[in-house]
């Protein structure tokens, strides 16, 4: 059984949520939070699974929540909720350590999947907010936030690594990334996780941050 907690600070959300997910057998919400400050002193008392955290709440918002919910509690993971217009929000929460973002008003069966899939280990990322995010990342790739250690990185990557952290920066899954470079997906996931290593990087999620703003991503030669 998988246990989520919604913080969102619209009571019809949070009904709303609750009811489509527990029609999922093996889902329940076991907490609903107004603000991301209730969200931390719900955790201290009932543990769970994953969060679907709001961007915009008072008191503490989605992004600081989900630092502070990663700092204390790491095993539990976060699904950002957000809007078109939360592109600088989303970048601050992936890098305190979201697990991926859904746009709110999707589909009931795209939340429970995208659920299933971060609570098993993966990451999402909506294909709808991708674009806007990845141009905010490319604007970043110029600034001092980029280190020469981001920069050296490259070097410690196979050829392969690299082309396969080039595609995770376009959003691309294992299956595509497979098909592109005509490798299995059992050598894409060995790969990724190599990378992932070298690089002191958590996740998936992480890596495309990283391809995005050093420029890699953007770069040709992926074959």
């Amino acid at each position: 059984m998988i246990n989520v907690m919604i913080a969102d600070d619209q009571e019809l959300i949070r009904e709303s949520l609750k009811i489509v997910l527990e029609m999922n057998e093996d889902m329940r919400v076991t907490a609903m939070a107004a603000s991301g400050r209730e969200a931390l002193e719900l955790l201290a008392q009932t543990p769970v699974d994953i969060i679907l955290m709001d961007i915009r709440m008072p008191e503490l918002d989605g992004v600081l929540c989900t630092k502070a919910v990663k700092e204390r509690y790491p095993e539990v993971r976060i699904i950002i909720l957000t809007t078109f217009d939360d592109d600088d929000y989303v970048y601050s929460a992936l890098k305190y350590g979201a697990s991926g973002y859904l746009l709110k008003g999707g589909s009931v069966q795209d939340l429970a999947n995208a659920i299933r899939v971060v609570v098993s280990g993966g990451n999402i990322l909506n294909p709808d907010v991708t674009n806007k995010v990845v141009k905010l990342f490319s604007q970043m790739a110029q600034s001092p936030y980029v280190t020469e250690a981001d920069l050296q990185g490259v070097s410690e990557l196979t050829h392969t690594e690299r082309s396969i952290a080039q595609l995770v920066g376009r959003g691309l899954s294992n299956k595509e990334i497979s098909a592109a470079l005509a490798l299995s997906e059992g050598t894409v996931r060995n790969s990724l996780s190599t990378a992932l290593s070298k690089l002191n990087l958590r996740d998936r999620t992480q890596l495309a941050i990283w391809a995005v703003q050093i420029g890699l991503s953007q770069m040709r030669g992926a074959k």
